[in-house]
């Protein structure tokens, strides 16, 4: 059973989003498991002190080594599992990352303040990962979609699995326009080819249409596309 474990201040924002729909049912049916660990229960002092002010100066705090890695050391016992901390400087996080580790119990520190400790990343081999270009108060929302995005690949998670080959980002192409019931709305129709019954015109359709909004959209997504073609 695939496992993350989450180490954070807030453990009352968890489960969150993880404990609704498809994530709570997998849950229950223990195909994952979630494990939320309380870094303030493994400060070193009467007080819970889990950061201080930065040595050579400097605004806000830093998150203490020590306390850290009092966490990690005492619930973490396989060395193999991964060990990532949410950062704006770590490695993009993406679609071939969240597969590469969906193999593997995963742990996520979830930083505040001004950072971690540098020593607590290079002694415990930890992987600085970014879920974007932009600042977050604290790690755990970016924790929650890097559980999201591993979740759903496990099997037996979503209801149809195949629907997983044909999604945004698995091909290097972002997903093509879907359209539903009612045919005609707003003086809109629905593209004819979808009405065919062609399962060979839909599907070379749906291909064209992927690779003309990634090509304008995402040309960094287009250039990887184009080297495996």
């Amino acid at each position: 059973m695939w496992t993350a474990r989450v180490f954070t201040l807030y453990p009352e924002l968890f489960p969150g989003p993880l404990g609704a729909g498809l994530y709570k049912k997998a849950l229950d049916k223990k195909i994952w498991s979630l494990e939320v660990v309380n870094i303030r229960d493994y400060a070193l002092d009467k007080h819970k002190t889990v950061d201080d002010t930065p040595f050579g100066g400097g605004s806000g705090m830093v998150m203490r080594a020590d306390v850290l890695a009092n966490s990690l050391d005492k619930n973490i016992t396989d060395k193999k599992e991964p060990i990532i901390y949410l950062s704006p400087r770590g490695k993009k996080f993406d679609q071939t990352y969240a597969r590469k580790i969906m193999n593997k119990n995963i742990n996520i520190i979830c930083g505040h303040f001004e950072g971690v400790d540098q020593r607590l990343l290079e002694t415990r081999n930890i992987d600085e990962v970014s879920i974007g270009d932009f600042v977050l108060s604290g790690g755990e929302i970016g924790s929650f979609i890097i559980i999201d995005s591993i979740v759903r690949l496990i099997p037996g998670v979503l209801g149809n699995p195949s629907s997983l080959a044909e999604e945004t980002f698995e091909k290097n192409l972002l997903e093509y326009p879907q359209y539903t019931k009612p045919q005609k709305w707003e003086k809109k129709d629905v593209p004819d080819v979808l009405l065919s019954g062609d399962h060979g015109k839909i599907k070379d359709w749906r291909l064209a249409q992927s690779e003309d909004i990634t090509r304008r959209r995402r040309p960094d997504l287009w250039k990887k596309y184009e080297k495996k073609k």
